[in-house]
């Protein structure tokens, strides 16, 4: 007999302070326990009638550097690693409140919103939970522009994540990192950092980005040669110090924790971003060269189909129940 599974949310309120990663603003963010069956919902508390955006992968209006989120022309940044930590916590229904249109990029991981949602506890609710299960059904996207491809492969009981990333540079060519169970998620991926490459740097900043972005939240990969002028402007625009332009590697105040850590960061951003699928997903996701964009390709597919799928197990039902109450002829 199969046991159902409750839906979970928060015992408690908690909150977190922080700029975000692109906008530089400063950010109050609050996660609070929300009703059965509400999902994750974003408030801007920082607006005019307090607008709430659904946390799903139809509302993601951008996906350049982190997914963004919009509804009836709000806009919510950098949701992903939040997203990631609800979902490995288990939590299916939460309200978070947010003075700012960045969540704060804390120090780069989905750490910080780990040991909260640890601490708080969860509350088990009455409602049975929504699992996303395509027993006969995989998923398969590609991009033949960036080489990015992702599938889900169905599975009866777990999810599980496979990723591997590659690079055009001489210190981050290829790398994986897997999780084969949500319960691995605080302990091997939730502390990994993003990164950015140094030859990126300029462009991020002239397109109104990374302005909240230092080597307490990021790790900088200097992997191509500038000429020291060059490299002392990018130093002077993000407000790190000089150093040999002729030496290359990692630039960070703290020392890499995985030597597999922007693996393990991009499986991070996959599991927040396929969080907004709207349920927990039955399957095997395996990526290569994921980023945003396709990560949300997946998420509106797996949606979209799980959708389908109810409205048509509600029309047999419909046509069962008039099979069964018309009269003969």
């Amino acid at each position: 007999m199969t046991t159902l599974i409750k839906q979970q949310t928060l015992k408690s309120s908690f909150s977190l302070e922080g700029k975000g990663l692109h906008s530089g603003v400063h950010t109050k963010i609050t996660f609070s326990p929300a009703p059965e069956n509400h999902g994750y919902k974003i408030m801007r508390t920082d607006l005019k009638d307090t607008p709430v955006i659904d946390a799903l992968a139809e509302n993601v209006i951008d996906t350049e550097r982190c997914t963004v989120l919009g509804s009836n022309g709000v806009q919510v940044a950098t949701v992903e690693h939040a997203m990631a930590a609800l979902y490995a916590c288990e939590i299916d229904n939460c309200l978070i409140e947010i003075d700012s249109p960045e969540f704060p990029i804390l120090d780069g991981s989905a750490i910080q919103y780990i040991k909260q949602l640890k601490e708080v506890g969860t509350q088990i609710q009455d409602a049975e939970r929504i699992y996303l299960d395509f027993p006969r059904k995989k998923f398969k996207i590609s991009d033949p522009q960036t080489g990015a491809s992702m599938q889900l492969i169905p599975s009866q009981d777990s999810y599980t994540i496979q990723c591997e990333i590659s690079f055009n540079s001489p210190l981050l060519r290829k790398q994986s990192a897997s999780l084969e169970n949500l319960r691995e998620f605080a302990r091997e991926i939730a502390s990994a950092r993003t990164f950015v490459f140094v030859r990126e740097i300029q462009y991020l900043l002239q397109n109104d980005l990374i302005k909240g972005g230092d080597l307490d939240n990021s790790i900088v990969i200097y992997d191509s040669v500038l000429s020291q002028e060059e490299y002392n402007k990018i130093a002077d625009i993000v407000g790190v110090g000089y150093r040999d332009a002729g030496k290359l590697g990692y630039i960070m105040n703290r020392p890499l924790l995985f030597s597999n850590e922007p693996a393990r960061h991009k499986l991070l951003d996959i599991m927040g971003d396929l969080a907004l699928a709207g349920g927990f997903i039955k399957g095997r996701v395996v990526a290569n060269r994921p980023g945003h964009k396709i990560n949300n390709q997946l998420a509106r597919a797996i949606r979209e189909y799980y959708i389908e799928s109810i409205k048509d197990k509600e029309m047999k039902k419909r046509d069962k129940k008039y099979a069964m109450t018309a009269s003969p002829a």
